[in-house]
């Protein structure tokens, strides 16, 4: 009689585990599957952000002697793209946006990192509009400060408004001595402009999303780095390695 019970006990204790698999199994299964939606649209999201940098770069080097110096860019150590930065201003203003950098490394220009940019600006402004921003980090240094939580431009790198045209030779000292460039663009207006105060933290939701790294650890890798294959990832390195290339250092 007791051995009946025990069996008895041992049976229902087997099916309440069935079902308690049966009915977690999908919840789990719908956990996953959400999971996987939103890292979809995060590498989607990742791409059209490295499309929109690699075309703000391409649109203002197309005009050799209204660009960014080739012999600049073949000395820059990372290349930092902020399309469509939106400015609000009163009387004191602020602007906002989001950008890509690009290492250079040994394998070639390094991964799309994703960051994001703030910063306010004071003077008799009124409106809004939206500018793109370029900074060339010429040193390891200045590419060290980009892998902290939180760097401001012209606090530990000295930054310059960067010189336009064919080469960097008309350039003043201070201009060539400082660690990072800066220019942008403005309603087809290119021009080299001083961006001190902004600051730059990194969009590591994205970056870990897209590489499961965080933009230190893909800034770090200057041996194995390289463009991420997924469709879009790859065109902001690419239209840097297509100015900076040999072959078309020339043009």
């Amino acid at each position: 009689m007791k051995s009946a019970t025990r069996n008895l006990v041992a049976m229902a204790f087997a099916v309440a585990g069935v079902m308690v698999i049966a009915t977690t199994a999908p919840a789990a299964r719908h956990g996953d599957s959400e999971d996987k939606k939103a890292r979809e649209a995060k590498v989607k999201e990742a791409a059209e952000q490295s499309s929109r940098a690699a075309k703000a770069f391409d649109a203002v080097m197309q005009v050799p002697d209204q660009a960014i110096p080739r012999d600049l860019l073949t000395r820059a150590q990372a290349v930092a793209v902020f399309p469509n930065v939106i400015k609000v201003a009163a009387t004191v203003g602020g602007q906002a946006g989001r950008g890509v950098v690009s290492r250079r490394t040994v394998a070639g220009w390094g991964p799309s990192v994703f960051f994001r940019g703030a910063g306010g600006s004071f003077g008799p402004q009124i409106g809004a509009s939206f500018t793109d921003y370029f900074l060339l980090l010429m040193n390891d240094d200045s590419v060290e400060a980009l892998m902290k939580d939180r760097f401001e431009l012209g606090g530990e790198a000295a930054i310059a408004a960067g010189p336009v045209g064919r080469n960097a030779g008309a350039a003043t000292d201070a201009t060539m001595q400082a660690a990072i460039l800066s220019y942008s663009r403005s309603r087809g207006l290119f021009a080299g402009l001083s961006l001190k105060g902004v600051v730059l933290k990194p969009e590591d939701d994205l970056n870990e999303a897209v590489y499961n790294k965080t933009a230190r650890e893909l800034l770090s890798d200057v041996i194995y780095g390289k463009a991420d294959s997924k469709a879009g990832l790859k065109s902001f390195p690419q239209v840097i390695e297509r100015y900076t290339s040999d072959r078309d250092s020339d043009r």
